[in-house]
């Protein structure tokens, strides 16, 4: 893309922006926030560019509006196909909110407690090596604030042969790695990421709800929101056209992964594909906005109960980082900002968002480096992208 194109692309989304995002504000607080958009994207296509990635999107959202958007580069390269705001990208574990979701959902209609331990629906995890206890006093909210002391990995075996399968593909599987597992620490007493917790989850929903994972969110939390270009794992074929391949760089060569991959028994933990206004919807809904049919999906109560702090992760420089139920908690002496990232295959994304202001941020990149230098490093990249929206965006929205 050239330098006149994305010109013109930046300031027709700028023109969007400063036209409905606060439609009561003081122009002078429009042309602030404008400029910060300006500024935190110019930096970006700078490093993206520099980089080499091949393909990203970024959004702000504020009260269930996207109400900026910015975007770089391919979704497919052998198609010449670029990122568009009908590009669907992998989520990898921002999954993992939509699994959080969908389990209060079920205990907001009396359907379970997130005090039940989590062998009352599993009781194949009686096999788990537990040297601080009994099975019995893990629940299921020590699996959303990830502090029941599982590991993080869902699939400690295998290699990297071609015949072999990306995650577990049955629920058999995971249970037969049972006796292979061990309880960390004391539940309930630190944080510890961990999927196959969250993989537990995604079962329970399915046992309690008598439907497979995928067919209970689709239908419970994605179709009301509105989500009609969202799903789990491969792609219907009349969404094929919109699908982002992702990319490794290996030693300077972009390698292809593929349109596709199936993430198995671990859908839960991360297997969704959406476009970025899709995502919009859900941020909408997580900041209180949207109609009867999104707000009736949860509770407002439980709404506001996924980001009360749990468990510290950690505190440095004045900025502490919590674990709430599924979404991270970061507060300093100023705001409080929730959010989720995700990695997998080589996409790489984050939600981060302010409850009391209603505006958000969603973002993807579908390259990562994966040669001796490691470039394009978009790690670093997404970092710094949320620490400029932290400090340099967000603040400009006042609380409402």
């Amino acid at each position: 893309m050239g330098t006149s194109t994305r010109t013109s692309l930046a300031s027709s989304y700028l023109a969007l922006f400063v036209g409905a995002v606060i439609c009561q504000a003081a122009s002078a607080q429009e042309r602030d926030v404008a400029v910060a958009w300006r500024g935190v994207t110019d930096r970006l296509q700078k490093s993206v560019e520099t980089e080499g990635v091949v393909g990203a999107s970024l959004g702000l959202v504020h009260r269930g509006k996207l109400v900026a958007r910015w975007h770089h580069g391919y979704a497919d390269l052998a198609s010449e196909r670029k990122v568009d705001e009908d590009t669907i990208f992998h989520w990898a574990s921002i999954t993992k909110t939509f699994t959080g979701v969908a389990l209060l959902q079920l205990r907001d209609r009396d359907k379970v407690s997130l005090s039940d331990p989590i062998v009352e629906y599993l009781p194949e995890l009686r096999g788990v090596h537990n040297p601080f206890g009994d099975m019995d006093e893990i629940t299921l909210e020590h699996l959303l604030s990830h502090s029941a002391g599982f590991r993080n990995s869902t699939w400690p075996f295998g290699g990297s042969e071609s015949w072999q399968p990306h995650e577990p593909t049955r629920w058999e599987q995971i249970v037969a790695m049972v006796p292979y597992t061990r309880i960390g620490f004391p539940p309930g007493t630190r944080y510890s990421y961990s999927n196959l917790g969250i993989l537990f989850l995604g079962r329970v929903i399915e046992i309690v709800s008598g439907e497979p994972y995928e067919v209970y969110v689709e239908k419970n939390v994605l179709r009301p929101l509105g989500m009609g270009s969202s799903y789990f794992d491969r792609t219907p074929y009349h969404l094929l056209r919109q699908r982002s391949n992702n990319y490794s760089v290996v030693n300077g060569t972009r390698v292809a992964n593929g349109l596709d991959f199936d993430t198995g028994i671990t859908v839960s933990n991360s297997g969704l594909n959406a476009p970025i206004p899709d995502m919009a919807r859900f941020l909408g809904f997580l900041c209180g906005a949207g109609d009867e049919t999104s707000l009736a999906i949860l509770e407002p109560g439980s709404i506001a109960d996924m980001w009360r702090p749990r468990q510290v992760i950690s505190e440095s420089d004045g900025l502490e980082q919590s674990m709430g139920l599924v979404f991270f908690v970061l507060e300093d002496d100023r705001a409080r900002y929730v959010g989720h990232t995700g990695s997998q295959k080589s996409f790489i994304s984050f939600v981060y968002f302010r409850p009391e202001s209603g505006v958000a941020a969603i973002c993807a990149f579908n390259t990562v480096g994966r040669g001796s230098d490691r470039k394009p490093d978009t790690g670093r990249i997404s970092n710094q992208l949320r620490n400029d929206l932290l400090a340099q965006v967000f603040p400009l929205f006042p609380d409402s």
